[in-house]
């Protein structure tokens, strides 16, 4: 109950913030922002886990001469965990959002986006999914900083991990990018990617942030199997990488990309080739 107490203003957070974009942009059909208030979700639920016990005792207790500490008070694993999250979270919330504005919105919620009941749903989904993904920073975050055991080689192959997966994904993305932008401009006929990254896997961003949060998860290991916390700690924080998994590979991610790629080409050669 100790560690799920100390979770409790990373959950408020998570949901609350979700909560009010939903009374904002429910009512509005606006689903243009539904992936920066994810993006943010995580940079806001990431502070609160970390800074929770300082801006309690400056502003609730009161206690004479609190203060907030700076980033380097708190221990390398705490620093290197909060600083991927944050990179990656903003880099991704940004791309997202600015194809949603290009495109004038997403087709994923053309319909449910006129559904209030469950367009609100979908934004506590997605207070759920921040909650899970980056359940491994924030239970990192609940761990006093001089209790962290120092950084091993499994740490520092972890964090090779992460940031291979990280540019992984932002070559992807790059990649897919300057591939609509070109056929935008008739510089080339093809009807999907076949190129760089997408020559390897039809879904090469994903298998990036698959390894993104497997990264993420190893390095928690180090505090999350220590004494202090709950032998199980560490099992419940690899809910992170197997959410991630499940949701891209059986919910929202390839299911409806492939569905959509055999609807669009499903008699095309090139493309059953591509498969295989």
């Amino acid at each position: 109950m100790a560690l799920f107490s100390k979770l409790a203003p990373s959950i408020v957070s998570a949901f609350g913030l979700q909560a009010a974009l939903a009374l904002i942009f429910v009512p509005q059909a606006n689903e243009k922002f539904y992936d920066l208030g994810g993006s943010i979700g995580f940079v806001s639920t990431t502070f609160v886990s970390l800074y929770y016990p300082h801006l309690k005792s400056k502003y609730w207790d009161r206690i004479p001469n609190s203060t907030l500490p700076s980033i380097t008070y708190f221990a390398p694993r705490q620093i290197i965990m909060n600083a991927a999250i944050i990179a990656w979270s903003s880099r991704l919330g940004a791309f997202l959002f600015s194809r949603a504005i290009k495109a004038g919105g997403d087709s994923r919620f053309d319909e449910v986006k006129h559904k209030p009941a469950v367009f609100t749903g979908f934004w506590m989904a997605q207070a759920t999914w921040v909650l899970l993904v980056g359940l491994p920073v924030y239970m990192v975050n609940t761990l006093p900083p001089a209790n962290h055991p120092k950084l091993g080689p499994l740490d520092y192959l972890s964090v090779a991990l992460w940031a291979g997966s990280w540019l992984f994904e932002i070559v992807a993305d790059h990649q897919k990018a300057s591939w609509r932008r070109r056929k935008e401009d008739k510089e080339h006929d093809d009807k999907f990617i076949t190129q760089g990254l997408w020559g390897l896997s039809r879904h090469p961003n994903y298998v990036g942030e698959v390894g993104v949060w497997t990264g993420m998860w190893l390095l928690s290991g180090g505090s999350l199997l220590s004494p202090f916390f709950p032998k199980a700690a560490w099992l419940m924080a690899g809910a992170s990488p197997l959410l991630t998994w499940f949701l891209l590979t059986r919910v929202s991610g390839v299911p409806p990309l492939e569905r959509a790629g055999d609807k669009k080409f499903g008699s095309d050669p090139k493309w059953q080739e591509y498969k295989r």
